[in-house]
């Protein structure tokens, strides 16, 4: 298996997906937003989580794979009220 890069990262850009990292944490329901690129390995991934304008970062060292989510499926059917 392949190691999560920037190039991989630029795939997932404008998609929700859950990231997983390589300590066994994941970060579930996310934006990516963009990756900022820093000197070295210091590449840095942006995200914003559902409903939520704040950005977090992530380093993109630290992120082992990210898995895309199907949105269509995550629709809330909202119950009727009486």
């Amino acid at each position: 298996m392949e190691n999560f890069s920037a190039n991989s990262a630029k795939s997932f850009i404008g998609k929700n997906v859950n990231l997983h990292l390589k300590d066994g944490a994941v970060i579930i329901n996310v934006e990516l937003t963009r990756i900022r690129k820093g000197v070295g390995k210091n590449s840095l991934i942006e995200y914003t989580a559902m409903g939520n304008r704040k950005a977090n970062r992530v380093p993109l060292r630290n992120v082992a794979w990210a898995e895309m989510l199907n949105r269509n499926i995550m629709q809330i059917s909202r119950p009727k009220c009486l």
